[in-house]
């Protein structure tokens, strides 16, 4: 871990040309201890690259680092470590670790990156929170950078979902920016995701650190949403980043003389899927985390999602045969107005089919 810490904190020596080290000298630690003209020898290391590595001591201190980060509750997670995202493990330009203020959990690697404007409009915020908040509530975590406008609007409607999220920094998690968002990201990390880094505990926020930041939310997101930016963003950064890594990018519409929103318009014209709510990327992904396998019987899988106490007493209720409100009613024992509100997030979760007549059946 020490090595792995003081390799990531040297200057202009990023993950790509660690993991061509890594495949010469096997481990951290034998870079380390590598002479200069053995480091000069491996594709992409110049002398000023091999003299750093020569002088790591000169750039890093992993001992304080580690030290730092335990006293500050901070988990620091390698590419080897089981709840590492997957997809992030794939990426060809991969963090060599990532500091973790927070829990990130197996469920995390279901996860859909909602980017956009700092400096969203009324409209910017409704389509954010309403994207947001239908793909949070059907289980996927929320992924998103703690900005100010979109991110922050994405977050917290996660949030309200009851669902989790992410949120990746452009600074060391000792540097949070921006400050104003301390009380969001100490909500997120007490038990409703986790607020992470791949940078040393206090690296300031700058020009290169963002773009780096908007890769790791492309990498580790199963579908970029783009819902709110002009012709000139950083989301288009992460939107064309998604689209190297093969992930699907949705783009919410705006009005066309609207400048906060042409970016979002240029996406969809060259190629971009539009979309106007969550249920447009839900219907486009397919299987949703909460969603049971088909082969599973139905009493095993009537207790797999994890559903808030009504929906999951509707659930059960709706049996194998098809249900009317009425009957679910009386079943249940619930209000018929919380009844028709559990049906339609079942619906939105892809647990339930609504039939003619105001019937339902489970999927």
């Amino acid at each position: 871990m020490l090595s792995i810490l003081a390799l990531n904190a040297l200057p202009k020596i990023g993950p790509i040309r660690v993991r061509r080290l890594l495949e010469r000298f096997g481990d951290a630690e034998s870079i380390l201890k590598a002479r200069k003209d053995e480091l000069i020898r491996v594709d992409g290391i110049g002398e000023e690259t091999a003299t750093i590595l020569t002088k790591w001591q000169d750039f890093a201190d992993p001992v304080t680092e580690l030290r730092e980060a335990t006293e500050r509750g901070i988990s620091i997670l390698t590419p080897e470590d089981d709840h590492f995202p997957p997809a992030l493990r794939e990426a060809y330009d991969a963090p060599l670790l990532l500091y973790v203020w927070g829990k990130v959990e197996a469920r995390d690697r279901h996860a859909i990156g909602i980017v956009g404007t700092r400096r969203c409009t009324i409209y910017g915020r409704h389509a954010t929170k309403l994207v947001s908040f239908q793909l949070a509530h059907a289980g996927f975590t929320i992924v998103s950078g703690l900005a100010r406008g979109v991110d922050t609007v994405a977050h917290e409607a996660a949030l309200a979902a009851g669902g989790r999220t992410i949120a990746v920094l452009g600074s060391g998690l000792a540097q949070l920016f921006p400050a104003e968002n301390l009380a969001l990201a100490e909500k997120i990390a007490e038990g409703r995701g986790a607020v992470v880094s791949e940078f040393p505990l206090h690296t300031m926020p700058d020009k290169q650190t963002f773009p780096q930041r908007n890769r790791i939310v492309a990498a580790w997101s199963r579908a970029i949403v783009v819902t709110e930016c002009a012709r000139k963003s950083g989301s288009l950064i992460t939107a064309n980043l998604a689209g190297d890594y093969g992930r699907p990018v949705y783009a919410v519409p705006g009005p066309i003389d609207a400048e906060s929103s042409a970016g979002c318009n240029q996406l969809i014209r060259e190629g971009a899927t539009l979309a106007t709510s969550g249920e447009d990327i839900l219907e486009d992904l397919g299987e949703l985390p909460f969603a049971r396998p088909a082969a599973m019987p139905a009493a095993q899988a009537a207790t797999l999602p994890e559903l808030p106490a009504e929906e999951a007493k509707v659930f059960s209720a709706l049996g194998e045969g098809e249900s009317g409100v009425d009957r679910l009613v009386e079943s249940t024992g619930l209000a018929a107005p919380v009844v028709a509100t559990s049906l339609m997030k079942l619906e939105m979760r892809k647990l339930v089919r609504a039939l003619p007549g105001f019937r339902y059946v489970k999927r």
